[in-house]
């Protein structure tokens, strides 16, 4: 299994926060959105460490196999792709883990990726439907197997952020809760 099975080294995400995002997801209903930054790297290459993501609130019927969705278990949140979906369960992936996630009931499902913010490039979840999952699985597979190509992805993707960073205008910044390394 990769390194980053384990909880994020700086997040200061707890169950308490977990619970909190998945009560206001419930509570609000299908269509209500919430942002969160990604720590974890399983979802590698479609999410990076630092992306904040939008999640938006729906239910099991909403969703289709391939969509990268938000689910609690244990006390953690899980930001991974759907593979497999049954009447009231369903089994997720991280894109650049070696095997599925156990399977979840349907009460887990909190909502699905609505939009990322990796720094310098936005993009719809809609486009990673299809061919764009199948991509980004088989090179997350990559990084799966291969620790140095991993490091290098990351080394290089901090690197971009670090130089972005530089050139940015400084405004109000929020730092927006971690969905644990575990959430990808």
């Amino acid at each position: 299994m990769p390194e980053d099975t384990a909880p994020a080294r700086n997040s200061t995400w707890s169950p308490v926060a977990s619970a909190l995002v998945a009560e206001v997801l419930r509570a609000n209903g299908a269509g209500f959105r919430v942002r969160l930054r990604v720590h974890g790297e399983s979802m590698l290459p479609a999410l990076w460490p630092g992306s904040v993501v939008e999640v938006e609130g729906c239910s099991l019927g909403d969703v289709r196999v391939g969509e990268i969705v938000l689910a609690l278990r244990q006390g953690r949140l899980f930001l991974h792709r759907l593979v497999a979906l049954g009447q009231n369960e369903f089994v997720l992936c991280g894109d650049s883990m070696p095997g599925p996630d156990p399977q979840y009931s349907a009460q887990a499902l909190l909502g699905r990726l609505a939009g990322v913010d990796g720094g310098r490039i936005a993009f719809r979840p809609s486009r990673w439907l299809g061919w764009g999952s199948t991509r980004s699985r088989a090179v997350g597979m990559l990084l799966c197997h291969f620790r140095v190509a991993r490091r290098v992805a990351l080394r290089l993707h901090l690197c971009r952020n670090a130089a972005a960073r530089e050139f940015r205008i400084p405004g109000p910044a929020a730092e927006f809760g971690s969905a644990g390394r575990s959430a990808r």
